[in-house]
């Protein structure tokens, strides 16, 4: 039986990667997504998708709602309400590629209505920052609405009264699904509705879900999804569009090993859209499923993009530099530079890439040791030259 059912899933797996590999945008790469990458893509899409510039961004960007499929199952969906977190941006264009291509979603469609923004915060994207352009965050901006993006994802939830919402967000390198070495790729939460974190009817039905896009998962990185703390704060949109009653879930796109560009982890948001969606069209969903939720582990913050372990030259004895990239936009292209942020024992922690000094010294490449905020590509070990660029 086992074996049976391990074969039905894998079939199962092996048609999302097929529709993955058929549909991926291939005009998307990489971080830095904005409205002149999107615009294009829009412009192109078929008569199925009605399309409409829904508000403008503090510095007058359009912000564009596209709607398609025709059931009574709403689900609206936003992305880059932080403009650096475009991946979950990425795998829309995947996904609506697919539902103009492939036949075997139509069912999702002919169920659910699709309202989805790209891009929320189209000045932070240009900028590649977290905030918008009056350096607000609009994921703390949800009572207050002081900002016209938050006033225009706020007048959509009005419009179009969704049955379920999908908040699209991108998480850093540092987390690790649990106490474990294994890095949170993917992480799921649904948001508390009240200070008290009440498991209500409302968030079993966003577990359920959760639930089902885990099981899916961890068939291509087992042991590598997380979920968020579900700590109550009324200002981000997800606790409140749950305390309206409304199943919310937050997605983040995390770091799968080598794949800073989250091109991989594309794949793997997209896999989760289908499965969700797929399982909202053909489900009707109470909620009673609920407690594969609960066996998902809470991250931790226990990686390094670098640890270099083992050096010497400090008066505490040996000890481990932790290196951590900055993203930073220079000309209009995204790089990672490496910054030191922690000298010390760190037993506990792991690096994305890890480097064993051997009790050497490193070092500038000027000859002088290593200190907190040093920002270089190449350090010196044993005289020989290290790069900590990405490779």
């Amino acid at each position: 039986m086992f074996t049976f059912v391990s074969k039905i899933i894998q079939m199962k797996l092996d048609h999302l990667k097929s529709l993955y590999i058929n549909n991926k945008e291939k005009a998307l790469f990489g971080r830095y997504i904005t409205n002149s990458n999107i615009k294009p893509l829009i412009d192109a899409l078929d008569k199925n998708y009605a399309i409409d510039v829904i508000g403008r961004s503090v510095l007058d960007k359009p912000i564009y709602g596209i709607k398609v499929g025709e059931g009574n199952k709403r689900v609206l969906m936003w992305s880059q309400m932080h403009g650096n977190e475009s991946t979950t941006t990425k795998a829309l264009f995947d996904l609506f590629n697919t539902f103009s291509n492939a036949q075997d979603v139509n069912s999702i469609l002919k169920s659910c209505t699709l309202y989805i923004i790209p891009i929320l915060n189209p000045d932070g994207a240009e900028a590649y920052t977290r905030i918008n352009a009056n350096k607000v965050d609009l994921n703390r901006d949800a009572q207050n609405l002081t900002q016209p993006e938050s006033k225009v994802l706020r007048a959509v939830f009005n419009d179009f009264k969704p049955h379920y919402c999908y908040n699209l967000h991108g998480q850093r390198t540092i987390f690790s699904a649990g106490n474990t070495n294994k890095s949170a790729t993917v992480s799921f939460l649904s948001p508390a509705q009240d200070q008290e974190c009440t498991v209500t009817d409302n968030r079993k039905v966003s577990m359920e879900i959760i639930s089902v896009m885990n099981n899916t998962l961890q068939g291509i990185i087992p042991n590598q999804i997380g979920v968020y703390d579900d700590a109550f704060n009324i200002n981000c949109v997800g606790d409140t569009f749950q305390s309206e009653n409304v199943p919310t879930i937050l997605f983040e796109a995390g770091h799968y090993d080598g794949d800073y560009n989250r091109e991989f982890t594309r794949e793997l948001i997209y896999v989760s859209y289908l499965s969700s969606l797929a399982y909202i069209a053909n489900s009707e969903i109470d909620g009673r499923n609920y407690e594969g939720y609960n066996a998902i582990p809470e991250n931790e913050k226990l990686f390094f993009d670098i640890i270099v372990r083992n050096v010497s030259g400090y008066a505490e004895g040996l000890v481990d530099i932790a290196v951590q990239y900055t993203e930073t936009l220079i000309s209009g292209k995204l790089e990672f530079v490496p910054n030191v942020i922690k000298i010390e024992k760190l037993e506990s922690f792991y690096g994305h890439r890890e480097i064993d000094a051997r009790g050497g010294k490193v070092l500038t490449e000027d000859g002088i040791r290593l200190n907190l905020g040093y920002e270089n590509v190449i350090v010196m070990l044993n005289n020989e030259k290290i790069a900590l660029n990405l490779k």
